[in-house]
């Protein structure tokens, strides 16, 4: 036959499109072209499929190839094109299952060998099959456990070039390849360090769980060697594990960053990116291909910004619109791709440049202009969907707050589940099961606790000292520590606490 069609995957950002793949070979002068808004990397797909081809014994016509990937209007980037290309063009003159080969979906990128090599995004690229109804999908050896991961699909796993034309019926004697490995990456951190080994602070460890229980943003500050970051750390290990679809979420977004995915980890993840990190790092960018930045790999965990003081305002001033609406969309000139935001945020900061602004004890040598320029550079929209401000102190003596009593990530996880299965049960007619999650107009509206609960809060925001967003999430906090207190609704005392949080909690 002169035509023949199978399919690959646009991805853009999380999301996958459906490209169907159709080659014609025509009586014309030999070339092989591509059209269909192909990027650089995808239009030199021709030859290295040609090569591929020829360094297998699968010969392609020589007579002019013209590869179409429609729809036409859908920008296509990346060489993950290359196996759904090839496959194409060989099925107009190889004899195959043409019914198998228009019902498969395949990706991955060609050597000039005829091997199949690894590409990033594979995930969510059998996700997309699947949600679009095909059940069969050739893959790179080094992708194949990333691949089934996805319930429901047949995964054929190919070394080599040749082996995909002997699945879909045809013949070749080349011999076989050793498949292309996958890159090792540093293994993920299964094991969260423990909240016993924190000495002191037990106001900081209390704040630390109800920003747990109900998913609240956290500010930390206080002095150097006070342990904001001790504390950031061990946040993950008190957050419930990840659900099915969470996990796969989290799992998609490392395959789209490059990284080797072989399981689904039901531990939150946790990125810490530095303070001299850009903008785009944070959000994500790219050249041609669009990554997901810190914020996308921290979405259904912790993002902590440690230094919070050291990063440029406008880096920060980034984060106001994903933590608003729980999506991060990055524009490019000719590219949009949009990922998930979930994250819950921890930002640990210094009172002054040199820290001992405040403290007992402490010499502060800095101007008050620096002063004021370092603690402008989180802004007051940005402090404003902050949750809880936890100010610390230094450990006064290693030996009295070490007979405090010890709170383990066992026994905070456990209360941390409680209340989150108090504020699902609560919320279970709704689409929220978080506390932080349920918008403003429903807390003040048929879910509204009685006058005098509210009276603070009213009195605080007729002041000015309070905004309508943070009056808000102090009811979001507020239903946290209800549930962390076992009370069926709330209470003054729970608002109460919420504004101590909220204002500064002096550990």
């Amino acid at each position: 036959m002169t035509v023949a069609r199978t399919w690959a995957v646009a991805l853009s950002g999380l999301r996958g499109d459906l490209v169907e793949v159709e080659a014609d070979v025509s009586s014309q002068t030999p070339e092989f072209s591509i059209i269909g808004l192909p990027d650089k990397a995808l239009g030199e797909a021709g030859r290295r499929v040609r090569n591929a081809c020829t360094n297998r014994g699968l010969d392609l016509p020589k007579r002019r190839i013209t590869v179409n990937l429609s729809p036409a209007s859908l920008p296509k980037r990346g060489s993950g094109f290359d196996v759904a290309i090839a496959v194409a063009a060989l099925a107009t003159s190889v004899e195959m299952d043409a019914a198998r080969v228009a019902t498969t979906v395949h990706v991955g990128e060609l050597g000039l060998d005829g091997r199949l090599r690894p590409v990033p995004g594979v995930l969510p690229s059998v996700i997309a099959a699947q949600r679009a109804g095909h059940r069969r999908i050739v893959v790179p050896t080094a992708n194949a456990a990333e691949a089934r991961l996805v319930d429901g699909v047949e995964v054929f796993a190919a070394a080599c070039l040749a082996e995909v034309v002997r699945w879909h019926g045809g013949s070749s004697d080349a011999a076989e390849l050793v498949a292309v490995e996958a890159s090792t990456n540093a293994a993920l951190d299964e094991n969260p360090l423990d909240l016993a080994d924190v000495v002191g602070q037990p106001e900081a460890v209390d704040a630390l769980i109800v920003a747990a229980a109900g998913g609240h943003h956290l500010l930390m500050s206080g002095p150097p060697g006070a342990g904001k970051t001790m504390l950031a750390r061990r946040l993950p290990g008190i957050l419930p594990p990840l659900d099915d679809e969470a996990a796969l979420s989290v799992a998609s977004v490392r395959s789209l960053a490059g990284d080797t995915v072989t399981r689904l980890s039901r531990t939150p993840p946790f990125e810490s990116p530095h303070h001299g990190a850009t903008t785009a790092a944070l959000i994500g960018g790219g050249s041609g291909v669009v990554r997901p930045g810190a914020i996308a790999r921290a979405s259904e965990g912790v993002l902590f910004l440690d230094e919070g003081g050291e990063f440029p305002a406008s880096v920060l001033d980034a984060l106001r619109q994903p933590l608003e609406s729980g999506t991060i969309q990055v524009h490019r000139s000719g590219i949009a791709a949009t990922y998930p935001a979930r994250f819950q945020l921890v930002v640990a900061t210094n009172p002054c440049p040199c820290g001992q602004y405040g403290v007992p004890g402490g010499v502060c040598e800095c101007p008050p202009q620096a002063i004021r320029r370092y603690t402008r550079r989180l802004s007051g929209p940005l402090l404003d969907r902050i949750d809880i401000d936890l100010r610390l102190h230094r450990v006064s003596s290693a030996r009295q707050e070490g007979s405090a009593r010890v709170v383990s990530s066992a026994e905070a996880r456990g209360r941390v589940a409680e209340a989150r299965a108090r504020a699902a049960r609560r919320w279970s007619s709704t689409a929220w099961r978080r506390n932080a999650d349920v918008p403003g107009t429903w807390l003040r509206g048929p879910a509204a606790p009685p006058p005098e609960v509210l009276r603070p809060l009213d009195t605080a925001l007729r002041r000015g000292s309070l905004t309508l967003r943070g009056y808000d999430r102090l009811l979001r906090v507020a239903w946290t520590v209800a549930d962390l207190a076992g009370h069926d609704g709330l209470r003054l005392d729970d608002v109460g606490r919420a504004l101590y949080l909220r204002q500064g909690a002096v550990a």
